[in-house]
């Protein structure tokens, strides 16, 4: 007897929007995201079994509407092709790779409240993320939440984890913030961290590095 496929009828990634079209609260829901993202793919330019998003729809069955995204601010899938059919992706339509959820997600809070504790939340559970990261460092008073928190999945339930650089075994990385220069900024930013505790350095600050001791930018 045949059995009904719950993918048909589904629509491809070239007939869905590649965000929710809502503008960014702030330069920083780009700047942090884009530095993590940045990161990564010089520690894994070797890898092409993952893929970061940056304020991209992520398109599910878990939810009421499968042509409704949810968009987080950053998100990190492993076990996915690093560009799929030899083009870039506009969204992330998780019945084109396989049912793969990202394994991580990044909400920055913004100035008006989204749901980062409670809708969101509960969506990203719902949909099987393994880590939830909610970074509020201008807001964190008002929400009355600390300013940076990483949850994990545990029985279908977010638990709040302890301890910071959270290292994220399942991953492979620590996540935590650190005082640094990007793009001529030094700020708080949030960035990778390796199984010891050691910040992993972004390639403006090892390109700094080498400036200083030989004098000179590296061979291209």
């Amino acid at each position: 007897m045949l059995q009904s496929d719950p993918k048909l009828g589904l629509p491809t990634s070239d007939r869905l929007p590649d965000s929710d079209g809502l503008p960014v609260d702030n330069e920083l829901h780009t700047l942090v995201p884009n530095l993590l993202g940045f990161i990564l793919g010089f520690v894994w330019s070797q890898r092409l079994d993952w893929f970061f998003g940056v304020n991209m729809g992520i398109y599910h069955t878990t939810g009421i509407n499968p042509r409704v995204p949810i968009v987080p601010d950053a998100f990190l899938s492993l076990g996915v092709e690093r560009i799929r059919d030899n083009r870039l992706r506009k969204s992330y339509v998780v019945w084109e790779e396989q049912d793969i959820v990202p394994r991580f997600v990044l909400e920055i809070v913004s100035q008006t409240p989204g749901g980062e504790y409670d809708e969101k939340l509960s969506a990203y559970a719902q949909l099987g993320v393994l880590y939830y990261a909610i970074y509020n460092p201008d807001f964190w008073q008002r929400d009355r939440q600390e300013a940076f928190e990483v949850y994990r999945l545990v029985n279908g339930r977010y638990q709040r984890q302890i301890g910071e650089p959270l290292w994220m075994p399942e991953i492979g990385l620590g996540i935590g913030r650190g005082i640094g220069i990007h793009r001529g900024l030094q700020r708080e930013w949030l960035y990778w961290f390796d199984a010891q505790g050691n910040r992993i350095l972004t390639p403006e600050e090892l390109l700094r590095r080498y400036q200083e001791q030989f004098g000179e930018l590296p061979p291209q």
